[in-house]
Protein backbone atom coordinates (compact mmCIF):
# COMPACT_ATOMS: atom_id res chain seq x y z
CA UNK A 1 0.00 0.00 0.00
CA UNK A 2 2.77 2.69 1.08
CA UNK A 3 4.48 1.55 -2.58
CA UNK A 4 0.84 2.69 -4.46
CA UNK A 5 0.80 5.94 -1.95
CA UNK A 6 4.21 6.58 -3.44
CA UNK A 7 3.67 6.16 -6.73
CA UNK A 8 0.10 8.41 -6.96
CA UNK A 9 2.05 11.21 -4.75
CA UNK A 10 4.71 11.20 -7.49
CA UNK A 11 2.23 11.06 -10.21
CA UNK A 12 0.38 13.89 -8.76
CA UNK A 13 3.41 16.22 -8.01
CA UNK A 14 4.88 15.75 -11.58
CA UNK A 15 3.44 18.14 -13.45
CA UNK A 16 4.09 20.67 -11.37
CA UNK A 17 8.07 20.01 -10.92
CA UNK A 18 10.17 23.04 -12.01
CA UNK A 19 13.42 22.91 -14.46
CA UNK A 20 16.21 24.44 -15.22
CA UNK A 21 18.94 24.90 -17.58
CA UNK A 22 21.44 23.21 -14.99
CA UNK A 23 19.54 20.89 -14.06
CA UNK A 24 20.31 18.80 -17.10
CA UNK A 25 22.62 16.10 -16.53
CA UNK A 26 24.76 15.48 -19.55
CA UNK A 27 28.15 14.94 -20.98
CA UNK A 28 26.55 14.28 -24.36
CA UNK A 29 28.28 17.36 -27.04
CA UNK A 30 25.03 17.44 -28.98
CA UNK A 31 23.49 18.10 -25.54
CA UNK A 32 25.95 20.56 -24.12
CA UNK A 33 25.43 22.35 -27.53
CA UNK A 34 21.59 21.98 -27.16
CA UNK A 35 22.00 23.93 -23.47
CA UNK A 36 24.67 26.25 -24.79
CA UNK A 37 22.04 27.62 -27.23
CA UNK A 38 18.69 27.32 -24.70
CA UNK A 39 20.74 29.92 -22.78
CA UNK A 40 21.19 32.23 -25.47
CA UNK A 41 17.36 32.02 -25.92
CA UNK A 42 16.02 32.47 -21.88
CA UNK A 43 16.39 36.75 -22.48
CA UNK A 44 14.52 36.87 -25.81
CA UNK A 45 10.97 36.69 -26.63
CA UNK A 46 11.06 34.98 -30.13
CA UNK A 47 8.92 31.93 -30.57
CA UNK A 48 10.96 28.29 -30.42
CA UNK A 49 10.22 25.46 -32.05
CA UNK A 50 11.40 22.62 -30.68
CA UNK A 51 11.58 18.88 -32.40
CA UNK A 52 12.94 15.66 -31.21
CA UNK A 53 11.28 12.29 -30.64
CA UNK A 54 8.67 11.32 -28.08
CA UNK A 55 9.75 11.18 -24.78
CA UNK A 56 13.61 13.12 -24.91
CA UNK A 57 12.13 15.79 -23.03
CA UNK A 58 11.13 18.46 -25.16
CA UNK A 59 8.98 20.41 -22.59
CA UNK A 60 11.27 19.63 -19.54
CA UNK A 61 13.73 22.05 -22.19
CA UNK A 62 10.63 24.39 -22.69
CA UNK A 63 10.11 24.87 -19.05
CA UNK A 64 13.80 25.35 -18.30
CA UNK A 65 14.08 28.04 -20.70
CA UNK A 66 10.52 29.49 -19.14
CA UNK A 67 12.17 29.37 -16.17
CA UNK A 68 15.47 30.67 -16.69
CA UNK A 69 14.36 33.78 -18.22
CA UNK A 70 12.05 37.12 -17.57
CA UNK A 71 9.28 35.86 -17.75
CA UNK A 72 9.65 33.07 -14.90
CA UNK A 73 7.13 34.95 -12.31
CA UNK A 74 4.63 34.39 -14.99
CA UNK A 75 2.61 31.62 -16.05
CA UNK A 76 3.69 28.88 -17.86
CA UNK A 77 1.03 26.55 -19.56
CA UNK A 78 0.85 23.31 -21.54
CA UNK A 79 -1.20 22.21 -23.86
CA UNK A 80 -0.96 18.84 -25.54
CA UNK A 81 -2.83 19.98 -28.78
CA UNK A 82 -3.29 16.16 -30.13
CA UNK A 83 -5.07 15.21 -26.92
CA UNK A 84 -8.74 17.32 -28.16
CA UNK A 85 -11.08 17.02 -31.28
CA UNK A 86 -10.58 20.08 -32.99
CA UNK A 87 -13.59 21.87 -31.89
CA UNK A 88 -12.56 21.18 -28.12
CA UNK A 89 -8.90 22.20 -28.71
CA UNK A 90 -10.34 25.80 -29.83
CA UNK A 91 -12.35 26.05 -26.80
CA UNK A 92 -8.93 24.86 -24.89
CA UNK A 93 -7.12 27.64 -26.16
CA UNK A 94 -9.48 30.21 -26.39
CA UNK A 95 -11.95 29.93 -24.42
CA UNK A 96 -15.43 29.83 -24.62
CA UNK A 97 -18.58 32.45 -23.72
CA UNK A 98 -21.38 30.67 -21.76
CA UNK A 99 -24.20 29.19 -24.35
CA UNK A 100 -21.35 28.90 -26.94
CA UNK A 101 -22.16 25.37 -27.17
CA UNK A 102 -24.20 22.62 -25.54
CA UNK A 103 -22.45 22.20 -22.53
CA UNK A 104 -20.93 25.62 -22.59
CA UNK A 105 -23.02 26.08 -18.83
CA UNK A 106 -20.45 29.17 -18.17
CA UNK A 107 -18.01 31.80 -19.25
CA UNK A 108 -14.24 30.08 -19.57
CA UNK A 109 -10.83 31.32 -19.85
CA UNK A 110 -8.62 29.29 -22.88
CA UNK A 111 -4.78 28.81 -22.54
CA UNK A 112 -3.57 31.59 -24.35
CA UNK A 113 -5.24 33.76 -21.43
CA UNK A 114 -4.10 32.32 -18.88
CA UNK A 115 -0.75 32.49 -20.26
CA UNK A 116 -0.67 35.55 -20.43
CA UNK A 117 2.90 37.25 -19.17
CA UNK A 118 4.20 34.11 -19.29
CA UNK A 119 4.64 31.01 -21.42
CA UNK A 120 2.72 29.01 -23.63
CA UNK A 121 3.91 25.54 -24.15
CA UNK A 122 1.67 24.18 -27.72
CA UNK A 123 2.96 20.43 -27.79
CA UNK A 124 2.89 18.26 -30.07
CA UNK A 125 1.40 21.36 -32.40
CA UNK A 126 1.91 19.32 -35.95
CA UNK A 127 -1.69 17.46 -34.78
CA UNK A 128 -3.57 20.79 -34.45
CA UNK A 129 -6.23 20.69 -37.29
CA UNK A 130 -5.81 23.61 -40.23
CA UNK A 131 -8.96 25.35 -38.67
CA UNK A 132 -7.15 25.45 -35.18
CA UNK A 133 -3.73 26.72 -37.41
CA UNK A 134 -5.56 29.91 -38.75
CA UNK A 135 -6.75 31.04 -35.39
CA UNK A 136 -3.49 30.50 -33.69
CA UNK A 137 -1.90 32.48 -36.51
CA UNK A 138 -3.77 34.68 -36.31
CA UNK A 139 -3.29 35.18 -31.92
CA UNK A 140 0.27 35.66 -32.83
CA UNK A 141 0.15 38.13 -35.31
CA UNK A 142 -2.25 40.22 -33.72
CA UNK A 143 -1.75 39.26 -29.98
CA UNK A 144 -4.94 39.04 -29.51
CA UNK A 145 -7.31 36.45 -28.92
CA UNK A 146 -11.73 36.09 -29.52
CA UNK A 147 -13.37 33.43 -27.40
CA UNK A 148 -15.26 30.44 -28.79
CA UNK A 149 -18.73 32.34 -29.50
CA UNK A 150 -18.04 35.79 -28.69
CA UNK A 151 -16.78 38.89 -30.30
CA UNK A 152 -14.95 41.28 -27.77
CA UNK A 153 -11.02 40.98 -28.91
CA UNK A 154 -9.06 40.09 -25.77
CA UNK A 155 -5.20 41.22 -25.59
CA UNK A 156 -3.09 38.20 -24.90
CA UNK A 157 1.00 38.62 -23.71
CA UNK A 158 2.81 35.35 -24.53
CA UNK A 159 5.50 33.48 -25.57
CA UNK A 160 4.93 30.44 -27.55
CA UNK A 161 6.96 27.34 -27.43
CA UNK A 162 5.45 24.82 -29.84
CA UNK A 163 7.04 21.25 -29.94
CA UNK A 164 6.26 18.30 -32.17
CA UNK A 165 7.77 14.48 -32.92
CA UNK A 166 6.84 15.38 -36.55
CA UNK A 167 8.41 16.48 -39.67
CA UNK A 168 6.55 20.11 -40.36
CA UNK A 169 8.02 20.56 -43.23
CA UNK A 170 6.57 17.29 -45.05
CA UNK A 171 3.14 17.98 -43.61
CA UNK A 172 3.82 21.41 -45.18
CA UNK A 173 4.07 19.91 -48.18
CA UNK A 174 0.83 17.41 -47.81
CA UNK A 175 -1.23 20.07 -47.00
CA UNK A 176 -1.84 19.35 -43.14
CA UNK A 177 0.08 22.49 -41.70
CA UNK A 178 0.55 26.00 -42.44
CA UNK A 179 3.65 27.43 -44.35
CA UNK A 180 2.58 30.61 -42.81
CA UNK A 181 2.22 29.55 -39.28
CA UNK A 182 5.60 27.35 -39.67
CA UNK A 183 7.72 30.64 -40.32
CA UNK A 184 5.89 32.19 -37.12
CA UNK A 185 6.83 29.57 -34.49
CA UNK A 186 10.16 28.66 -36.06
CA UNK A 187 11.50 31.76 -35.75
CA UNK A 188 14.28 29.68 -33.61
CA UNK A 189 14.25 25.90 -34.03
CA UNK A 190 16.10 23.79 -31.96
CA UNK A 191 16.18 19.56 -32.04
CA UNK A 192 16.61 17.71 -28.66
CA UNK A 193 18.56 14.57 -29.64
CA UNK A 194 16.95 11.31 -28.64
CA UNK A 195 18.85 8.68 -26.10
CA UNK A 196 20.29 6.88 -28.59
CA UNK A 197 22.37 9.43 -29.73
CA UNK A 198 23.55 10.71 -26.57
CA UNK A 199 24.00 7.22 -24.11
CA UNK A 200 26.78 8.25 -22.62
CA UNK A 201 24.18 10.55 -20.80
CA UNK A 202 22.39 7.05 -19.16
CA UNK A 203 24.38 6.54 -15.99
CA UNK A 204 24.17 10.32 -15.51
CA UNK A 205 20.69 10.04 -15.64
CA UNK A 206 19.50 7.17 -14.08
CA UNK A 207 21.41 8.51 -10.90
CA UNK A 208 19.76 12.04 -11.26
CA UNK A 209 16.29 10.38 -11.71
CA UNK A 210 17.47 7.99 -8.84
CA UNK A 211 18.09 11.21 -6.60
CA UNK A 212 15.08 12.83 -7.18
CA UNK A 213 12.17 9.76 -7.16
CA UNK A 214 14.19 8.77 -3.91
CA UNK A 215 13.86 12.18 -2.38
CA UNK A 216 9.89 12.52 -3.12
CA UNK A 217 9.61 9.39 -1.35
CA UNK A 218 11.34 10.25 1.36
CA UNK A 219 14.47 7.56 1.63
CA UNK A 220 17.45 7.16 0.32
CA UNK A 221 18.83 6.66 -2.95
CA UNK A 222 19.64 2.96 -4.41
CA UNK A 223 23.10 2.79 -5.61
CA UNK A 224 23.72 1.20 -9.44
CA UNK A 225 26.24 -1.26 -9.51
CA UNK A 226 28.42 -0.65 -12.58
CA UNK A 227 26.78 -3.98 -13.91
CA UNK A 228 23.51 -2.18 -13.83
CA UNK A 229 24.32 0.52 -15.71
CA UNK A 230 26.11 -1.30 -18.78
CA UNK A 231 22.65 -3.29 -18.51
CA UNK A 232 20.68 0.19 -18.99
CA UNK A 233 22.82 1.19 -21.67
CA UNK A 234 22.18 -1.70 -23.75
CA UNK A 235 18.63 -1.55 -23.90
CA UNK A 236 16.68 0.27 -26.78
CA UNK A 237 15.06 3.33 -25.46
CA UNK A 238 12.37 4.02 -27.98
CA UNK A 239 10.38 6.06 -25.05
CA UNK A 240 14.12 8.25 -24.68
CA UNK A 241 14.55 10.12 -21.68
CA UNK A 242 10.75 9.45 -20.38
CA UNK A 243 11.03 5.83 -20.43
CA UNK A 244 14.45 5.84 -18.66
CA UNK A 245 12.74 7.95 -15.85
CA UNK A 246 9.87 5.69 -15.51
CA UNK A 247 12.40 2.47 -15.40
CA UNK A 248 13.86 4.41 -12.74
CA UNK A 249 10.80 4.93 -10.68
CA UNK A 250 10.14 1.23 -10.97
CA UNK A 251 13.36 0.13 -9.30
CA UNK A 252 13.34 2.83 -6.78
CA UNK A 253 10.05 1.12 -5.77
CA UNK A 254 10.23 -2.15 -6.13
CA UNK A 255 14.16 -2.58 -4.96
CA UNK A 256 15.38 -3.00 -1.50
CA UNK A 257 19.00 -3.24 -2.67
CA UNK A 258 21.53 -1.85 -4.64
CA UNK A 259 20.77 -2.00 -8.19
CA UNK A 260 22.06 -5.12 -10.39
CA UNK A 261 22.09 -6.04 -13.76
CA UNK A 262 19.02 -8.22 -12.72
CA UNK A 263 17.22 -6.00 -11.81
CA UNK A 264 17.75 -4.12 -15.32
CA UNK A 265 16.63 -7.20 -16.81
CA UNK A 266 13.65 -7.99 -14.28
CA UNK A 267 12.25 -4.79 -14.48
CA UNK A 268 12.98 -4.16 -17.93
CA UNK A 269 9.57 -3.36 -20.11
Amino acid sequence: RRRDEAVNRLRAERPGEQYHLSDFATQSPAMRRLIATARRLVTADSSILVLGETGVGKEWLARAIHADGPRAQGPFIAVNCGAFPEALLESELFGHERGAFTGAISQRKGRFELASGGTLFLDEIGDMSLSAQAKVLRALQENKITRVGGEKEIPVDVRVIAATNKDLKSEIEKGNFREDLFHRIGVIIIRVPSLSERKEDIPLLANHFMGLISAEMGKSPLPFLPEALDALMQLKWTGNVRELRNMVERLAILCDNPITAEDIRKYAN
